[in-house]
């Protein structure tokens, strides 16, 4: 049973306790509580038949020693000329990343299902290899673990020939380059045009820069339009451009060959700062001044009022009702393995309801925020996040904010850009939460005279993702009716141009001089239902008015609502696009009938007002050809693992993954299935977008609901579920479980110090 407590700074559970049960605060405002509340209770629940506790690591993230095994081997196996990647220039060769490499489909399940020994446990390792007469990307593969004795070089296999060195993704030490280059080779030649606009300090750093991505025009580039923005200490740099944007060419492998190609300065083009210096020097420039104080406290995410009562606190009354083993989440419903990968973020495997497997793995695969405005900055953005880490930025997830107060935090352990394994501490949250409405109800009045309830609570598992200026709130919610709802939220900054000329064409002005730019946010899913089996068929619902005589008077007719059914026979009818028609019921069933007759099925219902797709003769297009379909539902195949690559921000012109690739007309009556759901939304941003974007109105997802899967609601035989008639004492602990309420929940919850991860170096 799940509690509400409103917890004022005044409450006992604030104050000290003393032995024989007295907690009295001395001097003024002295309070004393003779009879405090013993502690909540904090077992975990007892396990339940269908749980397999030595299962919990097939799908884990490698743990710091596994790293640490992986880099000692592939360190003793690639040679001397290794260098850190946190230091390597382009020139060198250094081990990028190191992640868990997922088992074969196939040999997981023979573990899971037959008792098969486990696939071995491999790592994959992406390796770049700059110091060669052809620098190219690798990816190896490196196994068994913890133990490795083998690496089988994957990249031909998977992507049909060597991966070109441009493609690679920017590392932190190439961005400290670009950010040398800027501010101490190149600003200094336009210094007196910066002085009047900017406050610009030769060797000062009131000035920062953000990128921009692709990299380019075409195949082949590594030129980078970068911002200039306010560096203001405790506000969003992204809401204070000065108006100065640079493209730099940045892909020779020597940094002392990089140049910058062009500049735009408050609406004008120039070939250089040099250009822009003399040209302000004849007084051909018109200078718009920025103010560097931002404006006010408003611009800053500190509160200009004090605290105020705690807000409500939810607790567990008798013990948490799941436990956290490991990677593997197991509650009295449901069993789920999660984990997060370095580049496509977070995922869950192996799901199940009440012993039974729904799902094999939903993942995130790609985001794409694609942007519009007059600047080069704006017009260019078209961020494929997976090139920078969903999982790489992932943040800490702050207690009582980013999740409830005691909920349960889990690390991560990752290996990138870096010789040494670090931790993440409370990457991941679990929790169960109180919705606060009814899963169910109905109150009698009629007939008969009596009440039937549920009250509904969603067990949570969250990770938060901030993309520079973006943070992304990625959440799956298991249901007790067997409905899970995959969704995500946008907060954070808006990425802010400077407002000159028609920008009111792309966005709004929040600001003086400042234009939110028009973008939209749109993430793609994997979801590999297994309805009842790998074997599964697809079947589109809908409805039609018929036009019907009227039986009992046939010279009248009525618009009779009929249901139509189709079963989808190949990947083509199975793959709607995005804004065109689609059925409003598609479900994925299984041979298996329910006791009524009705195929067991899964229907997927997307929640979601995407933006307009990229338009198919865009350049970029086929890098996120998934952006295509609202949903698309393939054959699953090992050669298939994911709809996007890390690869493909950085020559999106010939995309490492083309995900329309995998439509080719190919059966999907009875095979294993895989759907992949695109959500997302436009957002213009607007003066309520200032200091922060808020969750509200901005989260989108979709849910996977039993379609005739059982043969009635499984959450009837809910242990919360109430019932009570007329005739019985509603306030009987024996009629009413809510009843007890005030006897259950006399306990003061265990609150841990609040502790916060810190931030990155």
């Amino acid at each position: 049973m799940f509690i509400f407590i409103f917890l004022s700074l005044w409450t006992p559970l604030v104050t000290g306790r003393e032995e024989g049960g007295t907690g009295c605060e001395e001097g003024v405002g002295k309070q004393c509580h003779p009879s405090l509340p013993p502690p909540c209770p904090s077992g975990s629940p007892s396990a339940q038949p269908w749980t397999h506790p030595d299962q919990s690591q097939l799908f884990a993230d490698l743990s710091r020693e596994e790293l640490r095994a992986v880099m000692s081997f592939l360190t003793q196996k690639l040679g001397p000329d290794l260098v850190d990647a946190a230091q390597a220039r382009p020139s060198d060769n250094c081990i990028f990343s190191v992640e868990l490499q997922l088992p074969p489909k196939a040999a997981a399940l023979a573990h899971l299902d037959r008792g098969s020994p486990p696939p071995a446990r491999e790592a994959l390792a992406i390796v770049f290899f700059g110091r060669q007469p052809q620098p190219n990307v690798t990816e190896l593969v490196v196994g068994p673990l913890p133990q490795p004795s083998y690496m089988w070089d994957v990249t031909v296999e998977r992507h049909g020939g060597p991966l070109p060195y441009y493609r690679r993704p920017l590392t932190l030490r190439e961005y400290l380059d670009i950010d040398q280059m800027i501010f101490n080779r190149e600003l200094p030649q336009a210094a007196g045009v910066l002085r009047h606009c900017c406050s610009y300090k030769q060797g000062g750093r009131n000035l920062v820069i953000l990128t921009t991505a692709p990299r380019g025009v075409q195949s082949g580039d590594r030129a980078t339009w970068f911002g200039v923005y306010y560096n203001i200490s405790g506000f969003g740099v992204y809401l204070h451009p000065v108006g100065l944007e640079l493209l730099v060419d940045h892909k020779a492998l020597d940094p002392a060959q990089w140049t910058i190609q062009k500049v735009f300065f408050q609406g004008r083009y120039y070939e250089s700062l040099a250009q822009l210096e003399e040209q302000f020097e004849a007084g051909r420039v018109n200078v718009v001044v920025i103010p560097n104080n931002g404006t006010g406290g408003s611009w800053s995410l500190k509160s200009q009022v004090p605290p105020g009562p705690a807000p409500p606190l939810q607790f567990h009354p008798q013990g948490a009702r799941f436990s956290v083993q490991g990677s593997r989440v197991t509650s009295s419903l449901w069993t789920f393995s999660f984990g997060l990968g370095a580049f496509s973020g977070p995922r869950i495997f192996d799901v199940r309801f009440q012993g039974e497997r729904l799902a094999y793995e939903i993942s995130l695969q790609e985001v794409l925020v694609a942007y519009g405005g007059n600047t080069p900055v704006a017009m260019v953005s078209h961020y494929m996040d997976r090139g920078f880490g969903l999982g790489k930025f992932a943040t800490p997830l702050t207690r009582g904010v980013d999740c409830p107060y005691l909920a349960t935090y889990v690390d991560w352990h990752f290996l990138l850009e870096s010789q040494a394994p670090r931790t993440l501490h409370d990457a991941f949250c679990v929790f169960e939460h109180n919705e606060g409405l009814p899963l169910r109800r109905h109150h009698s009045d009629a007939f008969s005279h009596y009440f039937g309830g549920l009250v509904e609570t969603v067990l949570v598992f969250r990770s938060v993702s901030t993309l520079y200026n973006y943070d992304y709130v990625w959440d799956v919610m298991f249901h007790s009716n067997g409905a899970i709802q995959v969704k995500f939220y946008a907060t954070g900054f808006i990425n802010a141009v400077f407002h000159f000329g028609a920008a009111r064409r792309y966005g709004n002005q929040v600001r003086e001089n400042t234009l939110g730019t028009v973008h939209t946010h749109t993430a793609h899913y994997k979801v590999d239902l297994d309805v009842g089996g790998l074997e599964n068929w697809v079947w589109a619902e809908d409805m039609a008015f018929v036009p019907t005589a009227i039986p009992w008077s046939p010279e009248h007719q009525i618009q009779r609502l009929h249901v139509t059914r189709k079963q989808l026979e190949t990947e083509e009818q199975a793959a709607f696009p995005l804004g065109g028609a689609s059925p409003r019921h598609l479900y994925l069933a299984c041979k298996q009938k329910n006791k009524w007759g009705h195929p067991r099925g899964y229907r997927i219902q997307l929640l979601s007002i995407p933006g307009e797709p990229l338009p198919q003769n865009s350049p970029l297009e086929r890098a996120v050809s998934w952006g295509r379909y609202q949903l698309a539902v393939t054959q699953r195949k090992e050669t298939e693992p994911s709809s996007s690559s890390v690869f493909n921000q950085n020559d999106p012109w010939t995309p490492t993954v083309d995900f329309a690739d995998f439509i080719n007309n190919e059966t999907i009556a009875g095979k294993d299935l895989v759907a992949w759901v695109t959500a997302g939304f436009l957002h213009i941003p607007h003066a309520e977008d200032i200091p922060n974007t808020v969750t509200v109105g901005n989260s989108v997802g979709f849910f996977l609901r039993p379609y005739n899967f059982f043969d009635e609601d499984p959450s009837i035989n809910s242990a919360d579920s109430i019932y009570f008639r007329e005739d019985q004492d509603a306030g009987s602990c024996e009629v009413n479980s809510v009843a007890c309420l005030p006897q259950v929940a006399a306990c003061a919850p265990d609150l841990p110090a609040f502790s916060h991860a810190g931030f990155s170096p």
